[in-house]
């Protein structure tokens, strides 16, 4: 296996899939390869992020077009690992959505098989930024905190990110942690991260078979608004809502209770063509839970997502900092 050591380039790779909807630029400023998943709409595929955007895929959801999705092939996480080996990296950590939700990560373990360098592949049992948040830490964590000496040649990308980052808490320990070591720290904020989303109808959760009949039958309901959360890595419902605004308030009311039981938490706030709501959420979250909250994030949903979903998704996300 191999040691921790002191080098001035990342030795671990971390790759994902589109449905960690991380915010704009994180792949890039972190060094995080990004392997999309496909939708399929009234027949035709699109690759997400590629060809198709959240709000197009709300726009085809919302004319009643037959929208379907599919985890990426093996083939496209083999190439992601062998343009992450041609950079260098001598260990590569894939982190996916839930494995009760897609087949991704069967995807990438079957790639993982014939990787030119040992490839670490984690089921995050979560999606969307409960997903990203552990993504962007195994990336930040990859290459460790900066030096307490400068390096001899100035240091640039991923790294000099990650070090900036790492010297705004204090840390100058200069080892770099393993492959193992990375899975881990992310699997761990995976686990501790908490999310509830609703959204218009819960049909397409059910079709989708994400969610059980039994479960997906309170949408039937007249005027209940049910509140959702991933569980062991599935959905559940947990409360009935009256209206649309109450749910809202309640979506609001766990996330704020819940970043007042952390230290220091990170929120992220996510929308489908709801921007400007999702701002005015990410603004109240930030006046109610004062110093509890490091960092604020709204990222749209993914366009896989929202198939699944489908129109009116809000969801909030709760991390530690």
């Amino acid at each position: 296996m191999p040691s921790r050591r002191h080098v001035e380039q990342p030795s671990v790779a971390i790759v994902t899939d589109s449905t960690s909807s991380l915010p704009d630029g994180a792949a890039e400023r972190w060094g995080i390869g990004v392997v999309p998943l496909d939708v399929v709409v009234d027949g035709v595929r699109h690759v997400e992020g590629v060809d198709l955007t959240p709000g197009e895929l709300l726009a085809a959801v919302t004319a009643g077009a037959k929208v379907s999705t599919s985890q990426p092939p093996p083939a496209a996480f083999a190439a992601a690992y062998d343009r992450a080996a041609a950079s260098g990296a001598r260990e590569i950590v894939s982190i996916h959505l839930s494995g009760d939700l897609s087949g991704t990560v069967r995807a990438a373990q079957l790639a993982a098989e014939a990787s030119p360098v040992p490839v670490h592949v984690v089921d995050s049992r979560a999606v969307a930024m409960a997903l990203g948040f552990a993504v962007l830490d195994a990336a930040r964590f990859s290459v460790g905190p900066a030096p307490a000496e400068p390096a001899a040649a100035p240091v640039t990308g991923p790294l000099a990110a990650a070090r900036a980052w790492w010297r705004g808490r204090g840390q100058v320990e200069p080892l770099l942690p393993t492959g193992t070591e990375v899975a881990a720290r992310a699997r761990a904020v995976a686990g501790s991260t908490r999310v509830w989303f609703l959204v218009d109808s819960l049909d397409h959760l059910r079709r989708g078979g994400r969610l059980s009949i039994p479960a997906a039958a309170i949408g039937i309901v007249l005027g209940l608004r049910p509140i959702l959360t991933l569980h062991d890595g599935g959905i559940d419902v947990i409360e009935k809502v009256r209206t649309r605004r109450a749910a809202r308030d309640r979506l609001v009311a766990l996330a704020v209770a819940e970043v007042a039981q952390r230290p220091l938490a990170r929120v992220a706030v996510h929308h489908l063509g709801q921007p400007e709501l999702a701002a005015t959420i990410a603004s109240e979250l930030a006046a109610a839970t004062g110093d509890h909250l490091a960092e604020t994030s709204v990222c749209e949903s993914s366009a896989v997502l929202a198939a699944h979903a489908g129109p009116g998704l809000l969801a909030i996300v709760v991390a530690d900092a």
